[in-house]
């Protein structure tokens, strides 16, 4: 039966990098669903067609991981046709075997409630602007106003807002290095792995 982690957390709280290495660590695939929405905003015209006509290799563009594909991303998102045509997508990805790691926003929420490990990922605004400044060269004032304007837009949203799942662990990675960060999440999967009914 597959194994699935969700992880979900704000932009710039180490999700992607905690998702990653597990990725790396336990052999499963990985999907950043955040991918999905900023090839849909950098596709461009109509959201819902791009959306449906999305390919694997539309996650491959160049420019996905800047901060106005983040933007783009993150108004797609809020539009409840967008989301609906990636949502299938998304849980076959889930249950293969011997299993997967998704993050983003709603993997526990609402792509996959019922998944095997639930993580939501934090840090304090400030950490995780200066984290996504360094990551983008950018200014960190500036990166924390943007980053608070996209976390109220995507909490604040009717479809799928960002949320903890209730049986989520929340893993806050505020004072910790990425090391620190990635083996507690690990241990968080074996122990899983070990204890199903835990």
């Amino acid at each position: 039966m597959p194994f699935t982690i969700a992880i979900d957390g704000p932009a710039a709280s180490g999700k992607g990098t905690i998702a990653r290495a597990l990725a790396r660590e336990f052999g499963f695939p990985h999907l950043d669903t955040g991918l999905l929405y900023r090839a849909v905003g950098a596709i461009g015209g109509d959201p819902t067609t791009a959306a449906r006509s999305l390919t694997p290799d539309d996650l491959l563009r160049p420019g996905l991981r800047t901060a106005e594909a983040g933007q783009a991303a993150s108004r797609v998102a809020a539009i409840p046709e967008v989301r609906g045509a990636l949502i299938e997508f998304q849980r076959r990805f889930s249950r293969q075997e011997p299993g997967a790691i998704l993050d983003g926003r709603d993997i526990g929420t609402v792509i996959c409630p019922g998944a095997e490990l639930k993580l939501y990922v934090i840090a304090d605004d400030q950490t995780r602007a200066a984290r996504r400044a360094a990551e983008l060269g950018a200014d960190p004032a500036a990166m924390l106003a943007e980053l608070r304007e996209r976390d109220a837009r995507d909490a604040a949203r009717d479809t799928a807002p960002l949320r903890a799942a209730p049986d989520a662990v929340i893993l806050d990675t505020t004072a910790m290095s990425i090391e620190q960060a990635v083996a507690a999440a690990a241990a968080m999967v074996r122990e899983r792995l070990n204890n199903p009914a835990s």
